[in-house]
């Protein structure tokens, strides 16, 4: 029988983290490659994510400071802001990523652009806004999207998403908040320094859950102390009543129902990813909490792999990369290989920021690891005085040989800290080879050996 013949060598589905890297890697290798997006280019991340959220809380924090500057003999008081201005800044930093709506980029990296919605009618055929094409391969990387929860008068037109809020041309007066992980505590910052003030609602027991307890508990303190926020822990929101132009909000905490009356209420509890794609008529197995795939990213389709959120889980921008990394070189490869997880950072982009990798100590206490911890207050280290913040602390768990296990960084640059961490629990590194390391003084870093020292 003569070949089968087909459009394409490779079709990624999603032009987000998950989909973006295969398909370049895919083209320059020479492989004929078309990429299909329903929403705007380069996915969240560039657009509504990452990018825009950062660039904002940049700014805001750099504001912040600047309005605490009579401390260090800084005149600041007639300090202010213009919104708009604000968002131009945002616009530019999406624009200058080279990702964000750019669907030039791929074009010019010789991949074929489709705009639309794909739809599977056969293991080797989708269609595109009624368009049918084939490929000998498919990457599907279509995200994931912020889940609406079951709470009465909940939908997606009058609730906010972190797409609208950070759009907005102005911030809320007041804002109620769903949802008290990394997302939520960054938009809540990012607001209550432009004057909104904030209420952050979850049903866990502290802010972050997934991090280390006591980053939770000391930013909670810290965002309440500093921006006024006010954290709703242990709390379940019962129902959203429209209001004229306002929202009633209706929730229960320690056994009692309270109210109260917000602007805006914004939905950042949890995400559901983007399986609506005839993904049986390709015989592909899914659910509705993603896509099934093996080690290696390989669906029960096996010309079909997935990267990224829509495989439903709690993952960052990095791990869609690395994961589009590792599929365009298994879709192709004879000799495949898993990625490998081992030392990615976890990091939460609030001042002070939290930074968090391999296990934490409530991760061992689970597993009912034998571990030895030990904790470096910033308050013990020079930088602490001369930069005058004082709330945060790194945290360093190694097992019985002292070997890494896992670390948190509650501190300004965080997001960098964590790196020497990481570095050290994917190399099985000692904590007394990070205390012997000299760490450069007046750095934050000098935590990292102080905490590293008391465990060698």
């Amino acid at each position: 029988m003569p070949k089968q013949t087909f459009d394409f060598d490779l079709i990624v589905i999603g032009s987000g983290a998950g989909g973006s890297a295969a398909a370049t890697l895919a083209a320059r290798d020479g492989k004929k490659v078309a990429i299909v997006e329903a929403g705007t280019f380069g996915g969240t991340s560039p657009n509504f994510g990452d990018v825009p959220i950062k660039a904002l809380l940049h700014a805001a924090q750099l504001y912040d400071e600047a309005k605490s500057g009579a401390r260090f003999g800084i005149r600041s008081s007639a300090l202010g802001y213009n919104y708009p201005s604000l968002q131009a800044w945002k616009d530019l930093a999406i624009k200058r990523t080279g990702a964000g709506g750019n669907r030039k980029y791929y074009e010019n990296e010789g991949i074929a652009t489709l705009q639309g919605t794909a739809h599977f009618l056969s293991p080797h055929e989708i269609s595109v806004n009624r368009k049918q094409v084939s490929a000998e391969r498919f990457l599907i990387a279509t995200g994931a999207d912020w889940l609406m929860p079951n709470i009465m008068g909940i939908d997606g037109d009058s609730i906010a998403t972190p797409a609208k809020i950070i759009s907005a041309m102005r911030p809320p007066k007041t804002l109620y908040i769903i949802g008290g992980g990394s997302t939520g505590v960054e938009l809540a910052q990012l607001m209550a320094i432009f004057g909104t003030k904030a209420y952050v609602a979850d049903v866990a027991s502290r802010l972050l859950p997934s991090y280390d307890s006591e980053a939770g508990e000391l930013l909670e303190k810290h965002l309440h102390a500093t921006k006024g926020i006010s954290v709703l822990t242990q709390t379940r929101t019962l129902s959203v009543e429209k209001e004229n132009i306002a929202h009633r909000v209706t929730y229960s905490r320690g056994g009692h129902e309270h109210s109260l009356r917000v602007d805006d209420v914004l939905v950042t509890a949890g995400r559901t990813p983007h399986v609506d794609l005839g993904l049986e008529n390709a015989g592909v197995e899914y659910s509705a909490k993603g896509i099934v795939v093996n080690d290696h990213l390989q669906t029960s389709a096996k010309h079909i792999y997935a990267a990224g959120d829509v495989l439903g889980r709690d993952s960052h921008t990095h791990t869609a990369l690395l994961e589009s990394r590792v599929a365009a070189h298994n879709l192709f490869s004879k000799h495949k290989v898993a990625p490998d997880y081992t030392g990615t950072p976890n990091v939460v982009f609030t001042h002070p920021g939290i930074a968090s990798v391999g296990l934490t100590e409530d991760d061992c206490l689970r597993r009912d690891l034998q571990i030895k911890k030990a904790v470096a207050p910033l308050n013990i280290i020079a930088r602490s005085n001369t930069s005058d913040f004082r709330d945060g602390f790194v945290k360093i768990v190694t097992d019985k040989k002292g070997v890494l296990l896992g670390a948190t960084v509650m501190s300004p640059s965080a997001a960098e800290l964590i790196h020497e961490l990481a570095l050290a629990v994917r190399y099985g590194l000692t904590a007394q080879q990070l205390a012997a390391t000299p760490h450069a003084f007046l750095s934050w870093s000098e935590a990292v050996r102080v905490a590293a020292s008391k465990l060698s």
